[in-house]
């Protein structure tokens, strides 16, 4: 990577008053830089990048980056970030209910937005059917998700003016069959200031 590499015109978009949890600045960014230490270097402007208000063009300039060092996973994050810039934030503990249930899922959710399930969050059709909408999710803190298991996830709906309604405390449930697969409980839930109505639908009670 030469001094005009994706990672340096990050690096210029860091406020340098902002500061990772665990205390680095982009001084610390630029430094490892300088020593051919890109990959610790994307990793440091990736926790950066959660300190202030972060553009679609940052995370785009990181993912090109991963890229080019076949960072696969850390791609796929920071495109995953580029997106919630521009659609918001949802986030959620999931639990997957029992492989012997019906509805359950038998093998592990993959970590990286591949999986892209139905949820009931709690719109209905006009005749009175549930209105389920697409998300991806992205496991955090572990690569995968095992059945029956429980952990963090975002989730990445594929219309997101359909999840608006949504705050801290309320419960989804996800669907692959008609049974449900699990059900996760919303632990933040930010979206842009611009507000989206779609008319015809009501939430259930």
């Amino acid at each position: 990577m030469d001094s005009l590499d994706p990672l340096r015109q990050a690096a210029v978009m860091v406020p340098r008053s902002a500061t990772s949890e665990a205390g680095s600045t982009v001084a610390d960014a630029i430094d490892y830089l300088d020593h051919n230490e890109y990959e610790v270097a994307l990793d440091l402007l990736t926790e950066l990048g959660e300190a202030y208000a972060t553009e679609t063009s940052y995370w785009n300039l990181l993912a090109d980056a991963a890229a080019e060092m076949n960072l696969h996973r850390a791609k796929a994050w920071c495109h995953w970030r580029a997106a919630e810039t521009v659609h918001g934030i949802i986030r959620a503990d999931l639990r997957l209910v029992d492989p012997a249930q019906p509805g359950a899922r038998r093998t592990a959710i993959p970590g990286d937005g591949i999986l892209r399930p139905l949820w009931n969050v709690g719109l209905v059709m006009p005749e009175g059917h549930p209105d389920l909408r697409v998300a991806r999710i992205w496991v955090e803190r572990v690569p995968h998700l095992e059945p029956s298991a429980c952990g963090p996830v975002r989730l990445a709906p594929l219309r997101p003016e359909g999840w608006r309604h949504l705050k801290p405390g309320h419960q989804i449930t996800m669907h692959e069959q008609a049974p449900p697969a699990g059900t996760a409980t919303i632990t933040q839930a930010t979206f842009p200031v611009a507000a989206f109505s779609r008319p015809g639908f009501r939430r259930s009670r």
